[in-house]
């Protein structure tokens, strides 16, 4: 699973019908590391109903088909809505990290 925000919402005056019904997002993908941008923005289907801004998991490939019970042609989908995440300190490291929050300024 990848970590991304969703920027933006994708409309379509016309799709093939497998795509019918479907949510399609912008999601900007994340480094788990600090939560920087990594890379360009993808379109990806709706499989939890996010919103926008949420902080997400997302998968892409042959795992976005099977977050859908009616297997539509995608190539990404966002399958989780992140809360919070802790890393925990590396062995050997006194001082945490913190946590990754989706309310976080930068974040």
């Amino acid at each position: 699973m990848r970590l991304g925000r969703i920027v933006g919402r994708v409309t379509c005056s016309r799709q093939t019908p497998c795509a019918d019904g479907k949510k399609l997002l912008l999601v900007q993908p994340l480094r788990w590391e600090d939560a920087a941008p990594a890379g360009d923005p993808v379109v990806a289907a709706d499989a939890v109903g996010s919103g926008a801004s949420e902080l997400v998991f997302w998968v892409a490939s042959r795992e976005a088909i099977a977050a859908f019970e009616d297997a539509p042609c995608v190539d990404a989908a966002v399958v989780g809505i992140v809360d919070g995440c802790h890393f925990p300190p590396p062995a050997g490291e006194a001082s945490s990290r913190g946590g990754l929050e989706p309310s976080a300024q930068g974040v």
